[in-house]
């Protein structure tokens, strides 16, 4: 979507994003700390948590995956067998992470393509809801939006809200995303923050 303020926001609901917080979940990892789990995902049989190795690989994995072109791989890519297309480990430094994700491939891939079915955007409808945001904006402050970018991950998270995932990228749980009065309410503080 591109304003005539040169904006530029892409909405969607990554199947690539929706697999690794599914690994996320089932493997014990709490980073990052503030986002919510997602729904429908069985929960973990054993108590502990991943270990650190497995841990920092799953953060360096979620960089890559939310915002692969700033967080570029300094060694080549290798897709995860069992995970199609949807997760690409550097070649070196994870093999903790290969292995603890293992079991998890049919189950992650299923609920990512699952829930990834169940959003549904039509360009119009968007392009309304962030214009309409951003011209709010403009006339609150009296001049016209920045140039900016925003990608929007429309998520089946378990608590309602936004919450920023990337330097460009923030997760809004799909409840909220629905709600327009909502969405408008919670959308306005990012559009001022970025225009």
């Amino acid at each position: 979507m591109t304003g005539a303020a040169e904006w530029t926001i892409r909405e969607d609901a990554s199947t690539a994003v929706l697999v690794a917080l599914y690994l996320r979940q089932v493997l014990g990892i709490r980073s990052p700390e503030e986002l919510p789990h997602l729904r429908s995902v069985p929960p973990r049989h054993e108590q502990a948590d991943a270990s650190p190795a497995v841990e920092k690989q799953w953060r360096e994995y979620w960089e890559l995956t939310v915002e692969p072109t700033a967080h570029p791989s300094p060694v080549p890519l290798d897709l995860v067998d069992g995970f199609d297309t949807l997760v690409a480990l550097p070649i070196e430094g994870f093999d903790e992470l290969r292995a603890a994700i293992a079991p998890h491939a049919r189950d992650a891939v299923d609920y990512a393509v699952s829930m990834h079915s169940r959003y549904t955007k039509t360009p119009a409808a968007s392009y309304r809801a962030y214009a309409g945001a951003i011209a709010e904006y403009e006339r609150e402050v009296g001049r016209r939006a920045h140039a900016f970018e925003l990608n929007v991950q429309v998520l089946p998270l378990a608590q309602r809200g936004v919450w920023w995932i990337g330097a460009l990228t923030i997760a809004v749980t799909d409840g909220l995303r629905q709600d327009i009065v909502m969405f408008d309410a919670a959308i306005q503080p990012i559009i001022a923050e970025l225009a």
